[in-house]
Formats: C-alpha cells, sequence, structure tokens
C-alpha cells in the first residue's frame, strides 16, 4: 500500500496530516508513506521528526500585498507540478491525503494525473482556496465545520468528520498536572494561549485583569509568546504562572478549567478532542477572516464563546470570571463539544483511505 500526504506552510495544515498518517501506520505497519512540502517551512522539519519520509517541491504561496514576490509564482506553480508528477510516477500512490496550504496543490495535482484517489480534509469554517479548488479532484472531502459545506458544490462527496489531531494528544490526569505545575487541586485554573508569538491584544487585557482574576480565586497559566514574555513576566507570582513558550501542552490543558486562546483549526480540535471549555478571541487579520468564522461555528454550535478582539478589554475578564466558576455553563460547553466532535476524525479518515486503497472503490 502506498499513501501520500502533502499540506504545509503553518502548523494547522501539518499536523492534522501527520495524524492521520499516524493511525495509517498503526493499521498498516508496511505501509509505504510519503509526505511533500516544501523543505524551508514548517513540514520540513516535523514530518522527518514524525518518522516518515519527506520530499520537497519549490513553491510558495501567492503574496496579497507584494507584485514584485508574484514575478516567480508562474514559474514555481508549473516546476512544482511537474515534480509533483515525477515524485508520483515513481512513487506510484494509491492515495493522497491533502490538509490545505498552497504545496496540495502541485502535490494533489501531480497524484491525481497518476490516478491516485484525492482526500481532502478542510480545518476551517469558510474552505480555503486550495480546497475549493481542488474539490472536483476529490474522492471525498472530509470538514472539521458543517457550515463550510455550504461553501462547496459536490455534497455528495463531503463528510463532517472533525479535525485530526495526533494521538499523542491525550490529556493526563487533572492530578498528576497539577502537582507538577505545583496548583492546589481546588484552584479555578485560566489557561491563556496566544501562540509562540503571542497575542499583543490578549496579553494586554490579561495584565489589566490580574486584580480581577486573583479577586475571584482564579489562578492563571499565561503563555505570553517569546516576543512579549521579557514585558509580562514581571506579573509572576504565587497565583500567576508566565510562560514563554509551553513544552508539553497536554499538562497545561488537563490543569484548565478554562481556556482563553486563539480560533485556529489547530487549537479548535484541540479544545473538542479534550473537551476543555473555551473562550476564543479570533486573530482579526486571519486570510479571508477565517478564524473569525471558526469562533462563530463554535459559538453557534454552544461549543465556545467567541469574543471578538475589539471587545475584549470590555468583556474579556467579565465574561473568564463568570464562567469559570459557573459549572452548569462550563459543563454544557463539554457536552456540545462532545456532539460536534464525537468520533476520532484522524482514526476515521485514515480507515477510510486503508479501505479505499484496498478495494479500491470507496
Amino acid at each position: 500500500m502506498r499513501i501520500m500526504f502533502t499540506g504545509g506552510g503553518t502548523g494547522g495544515h501539518i499536523f492534522p496530516a501527520i495524524a492521520v498518517a499516524e493511525r495509517v501506520r498503526d493499521m498498516v505497519p508496511d505501509c509505504d508513506i510519503l509526505f511533500l512540502g516544501t523543505r524551508d517551512k514548517i513540514e520540513g522539519k516535523v514530518v522527518p521528526e514524525a518518522g516518515f519520509k519527506f520530499k520537497s517541491i519549490w513553491i510558495s504561496g501567492f503574496a496579497r500585498k507584494s507584485i514584485k514576490e508574484n514575478l516567480l509564482f508562474p514559474v514555481k506553480l508549473v516546476v512544482s507540478i511537474i515534480q509533483s508528477i515525477a515524485i508520483a510516477m515513481k512513487f506510484k500512490p494509491q492515495a493522497i491525503v491533502a490538509t490545505g496550504g498552497y504545496v496540495s496543490g502541485p502535490s494533489v495535482t501531480g497524484a491525481h494525473i497518476m490516478g491516485a484517489k484525492v482526500f481532502l480534509i478542510e480545518p476551517n469554517s469558510y474552505p480555503g482556496i486550495t480546497t475549493r479548488l481542488l474539490e472536483k479532484k476529490a474522492t471525498e472531502i472530509h470538514l472539521m465545520f458543517k457550515d463550510a459545506a455550504s461553501y462547496l458544490r459536490l455534497k455528495e462527496r463531503i463528510f463532517v468528520t472533525g479535525n485530526p489531531v495526533r494521538k499523542d494528544l491525550t490529556s493526563v490526569s487533572r492530578e498528576e498536572s497539577r502537582k507538577k505545575l505545583g496548583i492546589g487541586l481546588d484552584r479555578k485554573v485560566l489557561l491563556v494561549m496566544g501562540g509562540s508569538l503571542g497575542a499583543k491584544a490578549i496579553n494586554n487585557a490579561i495584565a489589566g485583569s490580574l486584580e480581577k482574576f486573583k479577586e475571584a480565586g482564579i489562578f492563571l497559566l499565561w503563555q505570553t509568546g517569546a516576543l512579549s514574555f521579557e514585558e509580562y513576566r514581571k506579573y509572576e507570582s504565587e497565583n500567576v504562572k508566565v510562560l514563554s513558550f509551553i513544552d508539553d501542552v497536554n499538562e497545561v490543558y488537563a490543569a484548565a478549567d478554562l481556556v482563553t486562546a486563539r480560533a485556529g483549526a489547530t487549537t479548535i480540535a484541540e479544545l473538542v478532542y479534550l473537551r476543555k471549555p473555551a473562550i476564543l478571541v479570533p486573530f482579526p487579520y486571519a486570510a479571508e477572516n477565517h478564524q473569525y468564522k471558526n469562533a462563530r461555528s463554535m459559538s453557534d454550535e454552544g461549543a465556545a464563546v467567541l469574543i471578538e478582539e475589539k471587545e475584549i478589554s470590555l468583556q474579556l475578564a467579565e465574561e473568564i470570571v463568570m464562567l469559570i466558576s459557573d459549572s452548569a455553563r462550563l459543563g454544557e460547553i463539554r457536552k456540545n463539544q462532545e456532539r460536534i466532535g464525537g468520533i476520532d476524525a484522524a482514526k476515521e479518515i485514515a480507515g477510510r483511505v486503508v479501505n479505499a486503497c484496498r478495494s479500491g472503490i470507496i
């Protein structure tokens, strides 16, 4: 069995691909798996670390603001398609799984020309341009949000499966995590995550709310991001633990009663998988405003609370204090997360890909 995977540029694209590949490897240990991506992006590092073969192609995204940067784009596109066809001719994939990003376009085109079945995974509420362009080539399209189906035409190929997460994302026990972090079991714990680079607006709102959190008896696990760590580490106290980067996300998730975070697809998938109530603050400048659409879909399902960045100075602290103390409401959010993320998406998609390869049909 030979299966190709592609996706990258960001962790939100490559980690779901790795998650499905891991499940395929569990199901068919001798399956030949090959990833296509770009060497200088995140996939060039994390795919080999995960133990999978990797080949790079010469492609980059279309720059929306720079005409100069786009001059080579047509050349790169043609070259990357030729490279993808050559790789597919040699590898002979029976299927290709694509999770988005500009690298998926030429990779899928090359594999499809060589007869591979195409499985698309779309993690966002508003499908990316790559998914929309490749829709006609797809055997199946797997969505995180049912809202995304309204932007696609081939409804019979669509499955609302969820967004795959890696199998090592399993929550350690609350007791074990809190003991390691030095947090009492009776404390209410808020986890704030702004991504590896941090989120200035969220950090400022949190810094201005520390006294309110202290009065409410809330312990704060605060990941500021590397660029802002020195600015905010002065707030560390017996009630606040300031982190530049989170090395073990399982540990902090397990300790938290409530999470405040951006609304990227990977973060949302993790929250749903672990059933963690959250307040989502979308990054307002994300491409096609997809983070807002992700958060809105979660909010409409009752699976998270949405607060826009322009409103956080007025709403965030008050919502945190009220929500973290409302066990009934937290329980309702967890139930709604279970309803929309009731299956192991990575295992489900992997099973369908493997069966397609074995049978030659869906």
